[in-house]
């Protein structure tokens, strides 16, 4: 017999997770008593923070986080109430990206630095301390080569466009997650995710996602590969829900996270 080893732990409150393995099989563990088992690592660390959510006043796990979106929107991501809140400023700001600048042509055009700096105006995703960073680079000598490298990382992905959108972005202190998922996102929200580095990992902790400890600050694919796991996953979790594209699933992450409740509560 192997000797246990453990692969995982966190703590929320008073309740302290743990992921051992043993034996090639995986074992959730709530408090040092095993509630969950399994033969993947990821399914059971999720498994476990469903489980251990059941009490708790926040949320833990898919369950929990579909629980707290539906206090928000209990008619879910079809009802007015959320397309007025969360999606449809979102949409406009694709649709109006879109006539101005086409991801096609921005692979090559040049002079597309107000274009895009429109399309960063046209939300609040961004802080306005962000939104001064890219506006200097919009701005600056190098704001074909950030649009360029965006457009080739939406269409195509790899390191390569990756890297040269934190080369551009670099000398004006805006190579953050933010800036660099942003036109990607609104491109082509069925494939690309924006990211809030602070929500989302809290997020992924919170279903045991494995993003929440491989997310690094620096602009590299296997973090943003992470990402787009955790997208994928959770668009299988909702599937009841019908989210669309991942516009619904940033919104998902973010009112799980930020919304507060009776201040955010639709009115009865």
């Amino acid at each position: 017999m192997g000797k246990a080893k453990t692969v995982r732990t966190t703590k929320f409150g008073k309740t302290e997770l743990c992921l051992v393995e043993h034996n090639g099989r995986f074992f959730g563990k709530a408090n040092g008593a095993v509630i969950v088992e399994g033969e993947g690592a990821d399914e059971v660390w999720r498994r476990l923070h469903d489980r251990a959510g059941d009490g708790d006043a926040r949320y833990f796990g898919f369950d929990g986080a579909r629980a707290r979106f539906g206090k928000f929107f209990p008619e879910g991501f079809l009802s007015a109430y959320y397309e007025n809140r969360e999606r449809d400023y979102k949409v406009k700001a694709k649709v109006k990206l879109d006539a101005a600048l086409p991801v096609e042509a921005a692979l090559t055009n040049a002079g597309v630095g107000e274009a895009a700096l429109a399309a960063f105006a046209g939300t609040d995703l961004l802080s306005p301390f962000e939104k001064m960073r890219v506006r200097d680079t919009l701005r600056g000598p190098r704001a074909d080569a950030f649009v360029h490298a965006a457009a080739r990382f939406t269409l195509e992905g790899g390191p390569a466009a990756l890297a040269a959108m934190a080369a551009a972005l670099e000398p004006d202190g805006a190579n953050k997650w933010t800036v660099a998922s942003y036109l990607p996102f609104l491109w082509r929200p069925e494939i690309h995710l924006f990211v809030k580095p602070e929500s989302t990992r809290e997020f992924a902790e919170r279903v045991g996602h494995p993003f929440s400890s491989r997310y690094e600050a620096s602009l590299r694919l296997p973090v943003y590969d992470s990402l787009l796991d955790l997208a994928r996953v959770t668009m299988a979790e909702l599937a009841r829900l019908k989210p669309r594209d991942h516009i619904d699933i940033q919104s998902f992450i973010w009112v799980v996270g930020s919304y507060k409740t009776g201040r955010d509560e639709p009115a009865a």
